[in-house]
């Protein structure tokens, strides 16, 4: 999903930051971007690392002079287990990427656009297992509650800054991510009302538009991109 939101967000004509803490597989998709004609540069940073992150957002703003748009969307699933069965490092992992690696991202992002002072708008990757119980992913699910919680917060906080906060929440989207849950038990595609999996450029094109001037009261919102799955 990170790599087709690069390539989705620089066919609108952002210039574009990847931030992977996978240098070859960001460095690939630095590659993409540029061969369909676009402008992007790679950093590598680890989410759950402060200094990383602010050093990512420093680099973007010294690259091309200001952050007008971010969009949220490392994260890891953990162990496919029941709840009582998780390990306290696989807890903690799940908390610094997916919670903490959110919350430093916005941290960071927010204090930059203040500085601005013209706005934006960030958009996080949550999921439809922020939004209910998911059996085997107890944690996940909360991990990605709370990133969803914090940006209705951060919504409220900074709203009147003309800074917009917003979470998607893919549902079944055809990711590495998933075809690991399939190889541990298979999924019903026809759960979805659309009875298919989502593709990451469906992701990428809601990201976009909650960045755009076309999404420009929406701001607070969890908005499921599922194919109706929780409707």
């Amino acid at each position: 999903m990170g790599r087709a939101g690069a390539l989705g967000f620089a066919r609108e004509g952002a210039k574009v930051v990847a931030a992977d803490i996978v240098e070859d597989a960001v460095a690939k998709t630095v590659e993409m971007v540029k061969a369909a004609g676009g402008e992007a540069i790679f950093v590598p940073t680890d989410v759950s690392q402060a200094e990383q992150v602010a050093g990512m957002v420093e680099r973007a703003v010294s690259t091309y002079g200001r952050l007008d748009c971010a969009f949220n969307n490392a994260g890891i699933e953990g162990d496919f287990a029941p709840l009582a069965e998780l390990s306290e490092q696989t807890v903690q992992r799940l908390l610094a990427v997916n919670l903490l690696g959110a919350w430093l991202c916005m941290k960071y992002e927010i204090k930059q656009m203040l500085a601005q002072g013209v706005g934006g708008a960030i958009v996080n990757t949550s999921s439809v297992s922020g939004l209910m119980g998911t059996p085997m992913l107890g944690m996940y699910s909360a991990t990605k509650a709370g990133v969803h919680l914090a940006a209705k917060t951060a919504a409220i906080e900074y709203g009147k800054y003309g800074i917009r906060v917003n979470c998607i929440c893919p549902g079944m989207i055809m990711t590495p991510m998933l075809q690991r849950a399939i190889d541990i038990s298979p999924l019903d595609q026809t759960r979805a009302p659309m009875q298919r999996f989502g593709t990451p450029e469906e992701i990428a094109e809601a990201a976009a538009w909650l960045c755009s001037d076309a999404a420009s009261y929406v701001t607070g919102a969890a908005l499921p991109v599922d194919g109706g799955l929780i409707a």
